[in-house]
């Protein structure tokens, strides 16, 4: 495939005002790998494990997906789009977040990974059948890296509605009344992670699977130190993808922060939580829009805990634009919305949290006394 390049000033504009800082100092991570092993072209699924799949069922319809497929041991969630399922949930002793399922963009990068990572070319247990080869990131997540026999027929979309904009009138003589009902979860777009190791577990996802940086984040006064979150994005050369498909951040803890699902638009987004709301599930934090990615969001609980979010109105960046820098806070979050809550950004102290901290900071790994007041002051900011 033919790539266009961006003209380096051009390429600077997308990390401009309020996005980020103009780029890199000499010297920093450059966000990207020389030679990686293979290039995902997606993340295909998320696995989680859990005691209940009646009850993950209920929450699955109500927050907008579909059901592919269901036994009595597994229940593979889906969206409108044409391709492979986003989730697949198993039945378990206790709720809990597995791994992510990346998808491969032909099948003999499944080969050149398996010779590179001393691994197998397996079958993949997904509707439809495939391959894949599973390894494990430096945090300790099991990733899958898969190529699918046979792709999901698309389904029918929620419409988005037709807006007057000033004295653009598109829509005469007609009212808007979008239905209250689920929002339609259209693909898996991301998932968030923390991570005690995260320079070691970025380079990995950089070289072994060919991801490249969109957006560095980094902790006050200690930008020398390097970054400690980073939104990474699929290389797919001259072909805009989405700003972020896999998002890290250094913190005491090892884990699943969240995962975001496209739906429509802000109606979508809206009307979805009003729909979530009069069910008595609790939302985590939104509406808003973000700055990095510039998403609409709307962040959910669902009754096993884990944050889900609906996303619309993503940025899509091609490979030519180079990493943006900017400081970590609270309020670069959002560009507009209501004010993080303590529930999204974890500031609730739990047992387990206190657990996390003690080990992070008598382990071998990046978390120390600077690190961990570092963070705290930029859930203060």
């Amino acid at each position: 495939m033919s790539e266009t390049r961006v003209h380096e000033a051009d390429a600077r504009t997308a990390h401009q005002d309020l996005h980020s800082e103009q780029g890199a100092l000499g010297g920093e991570h450059p966000g990207r790998s020389r030679d990686p092993v293979i290039k995902v072209a997606d993340l295909a699924w998320l696995e989680f494990e859990k005691p209940d799949l009646g009850r993950a069922e209920v929450f699955a319809r109500d927050f907008g997906f579909q059901v592919a497929a269901r036994t009595e041991s597994e229940l593979w969630l889906r969206g409108t789009f044409a391709g492979p399922p986003c989730m697949v949930i198993r039945r378990g002793r206790t709720s809990r977040f597995i791994g992510p399922a990346f998808r491969a963009a032909e099948r003999p990068d499944l080969d050149r990974l398996a010779r590179a990572t001393g691994s197998d070319v397996c079958e993949a247990d997904v509707p439809g059948g495939g391959k894949a080869v599973d390894l494990l990131d430096p945090s300790g997540f099991p990733v899958r890296v898969v190529h699918c026999g046979e792709q999901l027929p698309a389904l029918p979309e929620q419409r988005p509605l037709l807006l007057n904009f000033g004295t653009d009138h598109r829509r005469t003589n007609t009212t808007q009344r979008p239905p209250r009902e689920p929002s339609r979860i259209q693909r898996l777009g991301h998932v968030v992670l923390e991570t005690r190791v995260f320079g070691r577990a970025l380079d990995w996802y950089l070289d072994t699977l060919g991801m490249i940086v969109s957006d560095f984040l980094f902790l006050d006064g200690q930008r020398d130190r390097g970054p400690t979150m980073a939104f990474i994005r699929c290389d797919l050369g001259s072909l805009p993808a989405d700003h972020h498909t896999l998002a890290m951040h250094l913190g005491p803890g090892t884990g699943y922060v969240h995962s975001a699902y496209q739906v429509t638009d802000l109606d979508s987004i809206a009307l979805g939580g009003e729909y979530l709301k009069e069910r008595g599930y609790q939302r985590s934090w939104g509406i808003g829009r973000h700055i990095q990615g510039s998403q609409l969001f709307d962040y959910w609980r669902d009754p096993d805990r884990f944050m889900l979010e609906h996303f619309a109105d993503g940025d899509l960046f091609s490979r030519d634009i180079e990493p943006g820098w900017a400081p970590m806070s609270t309020s670069g979050l959002a560009q507009w919305g209501p004010p993080a809550t303590r529930d999204f950004l974890g500031a609730s102290p739990s047992p387990q949290r206190v657990r996390d901290v003690i080990q992070a900071l008598r382990g071998d790994n990046e978390m120390d006394p600077a690190r961990l007041l570092g963070l705290l002051k930029a859930a203060r900011s």
